[in-house]
């Protein structure tokens, strides 16, 4: 693995140079500039802001904007870094941003792409566990990061959105507001999808950045918080307390007060012969646990696509993934197990096959933070609270009852056999395979052969792999063979079309960064290709895979499968992605060519570049088995929605 402060110190003196570049003659600062200037200043002194005030140099009670105010509150609960796109509705606070950035006390970073931005600061968040605020204006810019929040929401994580707000007088229609005679439009629509406020009343910043912090660091399944900044009241007054404004959400551990609970847990693993444990994407911290549980229990464990790496991939209870998609022993146990213990997990509609992935289950015990996501299911007994302390109590439980672990000697010998038979399928889909393809008129790797080559590649530079949506993602979450937690991220929440290729962004901004992977299909790459000038701004040092089969492939062979014939999904535009790649300075395209060593050769090269390479890669589509992996499960779509609804219907759980 590279070390990145090299690379992260460049991006930023290129940042300050592009501002610098960019800006007018400067002029003499006003008396008001030069206060905020002596303020910010003062926190980079002391290296914080209640250390400023400890020391001195900073008063604890100040008379400020409301842009100012934010930008302090936000220090509060060390939020730095801001990825924007200015606009009418963001002058004010652009300018305190940058007083501030200037004296090293907040980070902005310009981007080109509201949906982008999105997406860049989901995987700051996500993937290295920064809390970054992204900014724009109401109308078109603000609904594309909106937009672009729906993968922070689906996937449980924590960024603030500030957007520059219309005015509160009424004195008439604000540019790209939404059109009606109603207020606060914007909000009205951001919280449907998570935590909102307008912040209409300046004093109201207290109570705005207290849901603010439970929104974006509440510990079981965070999500994006939208603070409506209207344009007039950002330049107003306010008399502000500094050590009055929340800090960042702290959640003590949380766990049942009661051994009855868990004794009824125990009765129920007691009982059946056949448990499969189901880890969600919120059980990714909790791998430890989760072997240890299984062992007690004498479970196997199913993993979803986003908590790959939970188990080592060659663990002997680890079943790889089960659900729509899924895979032979992922699908196996969950089809055959009669006690399901599911952690971490929201039951998504492909994580459980619509609700029948588990036909023979009779009952559920459900480890879950979430008290709605923990009673999902019918014959439930719900363990809510942290998965690392109610693992640990329900082992002690299991193991005050009974001196040795459970042994279920034959499901698990079943279900190694399964996993056996999978681990052959998958050797002989990834050895290299090419087919003929209609589209490249020649033989061509497979998805399975080439994304294989390519995260093997990943495991052995030590490299985070980013996986967009479509047959990509499919295909790479049943090839995947992560030992850790944190070696892939597949945005499987709301599959959203660009989000590797713009979450590459993250790795330029974050403290402590890694080398990244996007994989991405054509479809999903120019959704957002934005990445190739913006990796060059901000120093981005990492690779793009681009698997190309000229078309959407997932719903192709959706179609296909369905009702026969694919439709509106593919075109005939060969496109040059390498000399696109080229065409930008900075950015190197290398083509990964028609086999698996010219594919390896072409990932050694990209990879010594330093800065963005891009690697092409044309890949088979097709109506030939081998050409994927398989689905396994069942999902309510189309023409199999009666069958799917009638296997629901008549299940109990």
């Amino acid at each position: 693995m590279r070390a990145r402060q090299t690379s992260i110190a460049r991006g930023h003196a290129r940042d300050e140079r592009n501002q610098r570049d960019d800006a007018a003659p400067a002029a003499p600062e006003d008396a008001a500039t030069a206060e905020v200037r002596q303020r910010a200043r003062a926190i980079a002194r002391a290296g914080d802001v209640m250390n400023a005030i400890a020391v001195g140099t900073l008063n604890a009670s100040l008379d400020v904007t409301v842009s100012e105010a934010l930008v302090l509150a936000l220090l509060r609960q060390n939020v730095s870094k801001y990825l924007g796109i200015l606009g009418h509705g963001t002058t004010d606070l652009g300018n305190i941003l940058r007083i501030y950035s200037e004296e090293r006390v907040t980070r902005f970073y310009q981007c080109r792409n509201e949906v982008a931005m999105a997406h860049a600061a989901t995987a700051l968040a996500w993937v290295f566990g920064e809390t970054p605020a992204v900014v724009t204006s109401i109308g078109p810019g603000a609904l594309q990061a909106f937009a672009g929040s729906l993968a922070t929401a689906s996937n449980g994580v924590g960024v603030y959105h500030i957007y520059g707000d219309e005015t509160t007088h009424g004195e008439g229609y604000n540019m790209q507001q939404i059109p009606g005679p109603r207020q606060n439009q914007f909000l009205r629509l951001t919280e449907t999808m998570s935590g909102a406020y307008t912040l209409h009343t300046p004093e109201a910043l207290r109570d705005a950045m207290r849901r603010g912090t439970e929104t974006v660091h509440r510990p079981y399944f965070a999500g994006p918080f939208f603070l409506m900044l209207p344009i007039n009241v950002q330049p107003r007054r306010v008399q502000l307390r500094i050590d009055a404004l929340p800090e960042r959400m702290l959640m003590p551990v949380l766990a049942p007060a009661h051994s009855d609970a868990y004794d009824s847990a125990c009765l129920l693993i007691e009982r059946h012969q056949r448990i499969v444990i189901k880890a969600g994407g919120g059980a990714r911290r909790y791998g430890a646990e989760l072997a240890r549980l299984a062992e007690a229990a004498g479970a196997v464990v199913v993993l979803s696509p986003n908590s790959l790496g939970v188990l080592p991939d060659a663990h002997p209870r680890n079943m790889h993934v089960g659900g729509s998609k899924g895979s032979l022993s992922g699908n196996h146990a969950m089809e055959n197990a009669t006690l399901l213990i599911a952690i971490g997990s929201r039951a998504v509609c492909q994580a459980d096959c619509s609700g029948t992935g588990y036909p023979m289950a009779e009952a559920v015990i459900n480890i879950n933070g979430d008290i709605h996501d923990a009673n999902h299911y019918n014959h439930t007994i719900a363990l809510t609270g942290d998965i690392g302390a109610v693992v640990d109590g329900l082992i002690l439980a299991l193991q005050r009852r009974a001196a040795k672990p459970l042994v279920r000697s034959d499901w698990i010998n079943a279900c190694i056999a399964k996993k056996a038979e999978w681990n052959a399928l998958k050797r002989s889909r990834v050895s290299g395979v090419t087919l003929m393809d209609a589209a490249w008129n020649r033989e061509v790797l497979t998805q399975p052969s080439a994304i294989y080559a390519a995260a093997s590649f990943a495991k052995r530079v030590g490299a985070v792999k980013l996986f967009d949506a479509g047959d990509v993602q499919a295909n790479g979450f049943q090839l995947a063979e992560d030992d850790l937690p944190d070696d892939t991220f597949t945005e499987s929440g709301a599959s959203y079309m660009g989000f590797a290729a713009s979450g590459l962004l993250a790795g330029a901004f974050a403290n402590h960064s890694r080398y990244m992977m996007a994989f991405t299909g054509d479809g999903s790459f120019m959704m957002n290709p934005q990445i190739l000038i913006d990796a060059v701004v901000h120093g981005v040092k990492g690779m793009l895979v681009l698997f190309d089969n000229r078309r959407m492939g997932a719903i192709s062979s959706l179609q296909v499968a369905q009702y026969g014939p694919d439709f509106g999904t593919h075109d005939d535009v060969r496109v040059d992605f390498v000399a696109m790649a080229n065409s930008v300075t900075g950015v190197k395209g290398v083509f990964g060519g028609w086999s698996a060593q010219e594919l390896a050769a072409a990932l050694d090269e990209a990879y010594r570049h330093d800065g963005l390479s891009v690697v092409h890669v044309p890949v088979y589509w097709g109506r030939l088995d081998e050409g994927g992996m398989g689905a396994y499960g069942r999902w309510n779509v189309g023409p199999w929605v009666p069958a799917v609804e009638k296997l629901y219907g008549d299940q109990t759980l």
